[in-house]
């Protein structure tokens, strides 16, 4: 499960019952990656392709790592194009920030052309789903269904939901999280709530971590949307979820517990939306410390694409490996395409 999981890498810990967020230092023992399939770099090259529309400075895309093997990608592709269900990560993957990622378009169409069943499952809470889909329409041309899409902000109000019905929360985040909670029946507060709930926001501000502190220190449950540390953005990074809850729980000592990836609650929900089994089922994502890790629990297969946050070099830090890597979802129907030539 979700719980107490510690991801020791490169970044920091993605733990649902961490009573704090901890910069972890790699091992000096480095995890030897042998499964991936379908990489971004060719066998007798140590530079990696840079996916077209999307710019990597030389620190992200790295030298592929020792030990990785890459098998025939046109069974792999056909393995990739048969399964029946996708989970699909958004924020590195279809786009970061405003700017699309080269084939997101193409991929989107592909999904609808071939009746795939699909979810856009992101651990953002920014958002509403009706928000994500006028974006992606804006983005891409194409409309999507507002039932595609799924956020940590609905995960994580339909949580609460279940745990105190008509319940209260002081809240820091967008309209995302905040129409999630009044959905679900919710009061937002800052007159004893029952809990504190964070998520992400350009708006976080000294006055609203100090409110946040002294909630939790006089009783109220601590709850984070996501354990994200970092989102990819046009300029490089910008905090994520997980930045914004560390100096509250340094300050509280407080045990937050997070609803979006890699919790199996919010895996489920994706499971049970597409109505596929596991085994036709793949989840598409550039994180490894949520969105592979998530497939890996949920006994799915799993894509990582380089378009976002992990790279190559990184997938080193981690004990577990993705069943598949590509440059990006560009990568599906482009090749089957290539492939037919």
């Amino acid at each position: 499960s979700g719980v107490g999981r510690r991801v020791w890498g490169s970044r920091d810990v993605c733990s649902t019952t961490s009573s704090m967020v901890m910069r972890m230092r790699t091992p000096q023992t480095s995890f030897p990656v042998h499964a991936p399939t379908l990489c971004c770099w060719s066998p007798t090259s140590t530079t990696a392709h840079t996916p077209r529309g999307v710019h990597f400075s030389a620190s992200a895309l790295d030298v592929p790592v020792e030990g990785v093997k890459v098998s025939d990608a046109t069974e792999d592709l056909k393995s990739i194009r048969a399964k029946k269900g996708f989970i699909i990560d958004m924020d590195g993957v279809m786009y970061y920030d405003s700017k699309l990622i080269h084939g997101a378009q193409e991929f989107v169409a592909w999904l609808q052309r071939e009746n795939h069943n699909f979810l856009f499952l992101t651990n953002s809470s920014d958002k509403t789903p009706k928000d994500l889909r006028h974006k992606l329409r804006h983005l891409t041309g194409i409309d999507v269904h507002e039932s595609h899409f799924f956020t940590s902000a609905l995960a994580t109000a339909a949580f609460l939901g279940k745990q105190k019905p008509q319940g209260t929360a002081f809240v820091i985040g967008d309209a995302g999280l905040v129409h999630a909670l009044y959905n679900e029946g919710f009061t937002i507060t800052d007159k004893s709530p029952d809990y504190v709930v964070v998520g992400e926001t350009k708006n976080y501000n000294f006055e609203l971590m100090q409110k946040a502190i002294n909630l939790v220190r006089n009783g109220a449950r601590l709850i984070g949307t996501n354990c994200d540390i970092v989102d990819r953005a046009e300029f490089g990074v910008t905090p994520a979820c997980a930045s914004l809850l560390a100096p509250i729980v340094a300050a509280s000592g407080a045990v937050p517990y997070y609803l979006g990836k890699p919790n199996p609650l919010i895996m489920r929900r994706a499971l049970k939306h597409l109505g596929t089994h596991t085994a036709d089922t793949i989840i598409v994502g550039d994180r490894m410390d949520t969105d592979i890790i998530a497939g890996i629990e949920s006994e799915i297969d799993t894509i990582l694409v380089l378009s976002g946050v992990s790279t190559m070099n990184s997938i080193k830090n981690f004990p577990w490996t993705p069943r598949f890597i590509l440059n990006s979802v560009a990568d599906i129907p482009v090749a089957e395409l290539h492939s037919s030539l």
